[in-house]
């Protein structure tokens, strides 16, 4: 039977990858801390917070985040929207992680290495916002196969991220 890792003597090898994270109105100190240890875990390079009432240092994100928020580099922002203009002009590639019409399965979207990757994700009860979308490359949903049209914010952005960084790492290869 295998011994179970831990902290101190597991061998990840640590890495960025070329995506920043903003989250655009999600405000629960459970789904902020499970953000951040999701985004150290996959490497993330930046995240932004933005919206009104985000209590992103509070005692129970910071029980949930296991410390990863003193690693992943974040920002409070009052605006969503203008985060969002300003990285589309240093030319992001602007994705929000949303159900809609036009969204398409995150699995039958190509990430590439030569792409500055944003993805946005929403308000836990409304998602991303209208004002948001319409700024976005595309929008890209999670295939789900219950009778729920939508999962946890902070589940949803690990599936998400998950498969960025898996095609991320697959495209560095080659």
């Amino acid at each position: 039977m295998a011994d179970q890792l831990h902290h101190y003597n597991s061998k990840f090898t640590k890495k960025q990858f070329p995506i920043i994270l903003v989250c655009d109105r999600v405000n629960s100190p459970a789904n902020i801390g499970s953000i951040f240890r999701i985004a150290d875990s996959f490497g993330v390079s930046q995240i932004y917070f933005g919206g009104e009432d985000i209590n992103v240092v509070s005692k129970r994100m910071q029980r949930t985040s296991r410390s990863t928020h003193n690693v992943v580099p974040y920002q409070e922002i009052e605006s969503s929207v203008d985060v969002i203009k300003k990285l589309k002009a240093e030319g992001h590639h602007i994705l929000a992680l949303e159900i809609t019409k036009n969204s398409i399965p995150i699995h039958e979207y190509t990430f590439t290495t030569n792409q500055k990757l944003v993805l946005v994700i929403g308000e836990e009860n409304f998602g991303v916002s209208e004002d948001i979308i319409v700024l976005c490359d595309s929008c890209l949903h999670i295939e789900m196969y219950g009778i729920n049209t939508s999962m946890n914010v902070a589940n949803a952005t690990g599936i998400a991220l998950y498969e960025m960084v898996k095609q991320l790492e697959y495209s560095s290869d080659n």
